[in-house]
C-alpha cells in the first residue's frame, strides 16, 4: 500500500489553504498514493483561537467538506482530512474532527480528538478546551488496498500521541497522528514519541505535520515522518511544505509481530 504524507504551513486564508492542499494532493496521487493523510487544521490557521468556530461546519456542509469528498473522487485516492472545526451543540465550542474520504467521494471515518493540548511555559500559552470539545470514541477504520490487502487502521490526533493507552485500545496495523505541535513541544518530543508508538504497537505510523512559521505568528515543528513497525523512520520531511511517500508491506508488519511477539506477551 502506498501512502503520503503530507506537510503544510497553512494561514488565515481558506481558499489559499484548500489550493495548497490540492496541489500537494495531486503530488501525491500521482506518485501513486492510494492514502494521502493531511496535517491538523490543514484548512484553516486562524489569528485566535476562537476563529476556528466561525469556520465550523456541519456534517456533509461545508466548503472544508465539499472540497474533501471533490478531491477525493477527482484524483480516485482516500484522504484523512487531517482536522476541521465540526459544530457541536454548543456554540462556544467546536469538536476537532478528522474525516476520512474514499474514493468515492464518501465519508467512511470519522474521529473527534480525545485529548485538547494546554501548555503554558510562561511564554507560550495554549488551552484548547476554551473553544473545542473533546471527543469520547476511539476509532478505526478498515482499508482495502488496490491489492486488496485490508488494512486496520486507527486515527488519532496531535496530543493525543501523549497517551500510549489510546493506541492500545486502536490496535491498529496503521497508526494516524495528523499534528500541529508547537516548535518547542515538537523539538522535544514529537520523534521520540511517534517511535515509541509504532515500536509498542508493532505498527506502521503516519504523523502528517504543521511545520514552519505561520501568519498568525506560529511556529509549528514540522518533521512529518513515516514510520515503520520497527521503529525505523521510513521518509522525513523538516520543514515548510512537501510530501512523504511510503510503501507499506504486510509481510513485513507480521514478521515483525512474529519475531517479537510483544502483543501477545502483554499481561495486563
Amino acid at each position: 500500500m502506498k501512502v503520503a504524507a503530507i506537510q503544510m504551513v497553512s494561514g488565515i486564508s481558506l481558499d489559499a489553504n484548500l489550493s495548497e492542499a490540492r496541489r500537494l494532493l495531486t503530488l501525491a496521487a500521482h506518485a501513486g498514493a492510494e492514502l494521502a493523510v493531511l496535517p491538523e487544521y490543514f484548512c484553516f490557521m486562524g489569528q485566535k483561537d476562537e476563529d476556528k468556530l466561525v469556520l465550523a461546519e456541519t456534517p456533509g456542509l461545508g466548503t472544508v467538506q465539499d472540497f474533501l469528498s471533490d478531491t477525493a473522487r477527482d484524483l480516485k485516492i482516500s484522504i484523512v482530512g487531517g482536522t476541521l472545526p465540526m459544530a457541536t451543540d454548543d456554540p462556544a465550542h467546536a469538536a476537532n474532527a478528522s474525516l476520512v474520504y474514499g474514493p468515492r467521494g464518501e465519508v467512511t471515518s470519522r474521529y473527534d480528538k480525545i485529548h485538547l493540548f494546554r501548555y503554558d511555559n510562561g511564554v507560550e500559552r495554549y488551552d484548547e478546551a476554551a473553544v473545542l470539545r473533546a471527543g469520547e470514541t476511539p476509532t478505526v477504520f478498515d482499508f482495502s488496498a488496490r491489492n486488496s490487502q485490508v488494512w486496520r487502521i486507527g486515527q488519532s490526533v496531535c496530543y493525543d500521541l501523549r497517551f500510549g493507552e489510546l493506541y492500545r485500545l486502536l490496535a491498529a496495523d496503521v497508526l494516524l497522528v495528523p499534528a500541529a505541535f508547537t516548535h518547542t513541544t515538537g523539538r522535544a518530543h514529537w520523534e521520540v514519541l511517534l517511535r515509541a508508538r509504532a515500536i509498542e504497537n508493532q505498527a506502521y505510523v503516519i504523523a502528517s505535520a504543521q511545520g514552519g512559521l505561520h501568519e498568525n505568528g506560529r511556529r509549528t515543528w514540522g518533521h512529518t515522518m513515516v514510520i515503520d513497525p520497527w521503529g525505523e523512520i521510513m521518509g522525513l520531511h523538516a520543514e515548510g511544505p512537501g510530501v512523504v511517500m511510503a510503501e507499506f508491506d504486510m509481510v513485513r508488519l507480521l514478521a515483525v509481530r512474529q519475531q517479537l511477539p510483544a502483543l501477545q506477551h502483554r499481561r495486563l
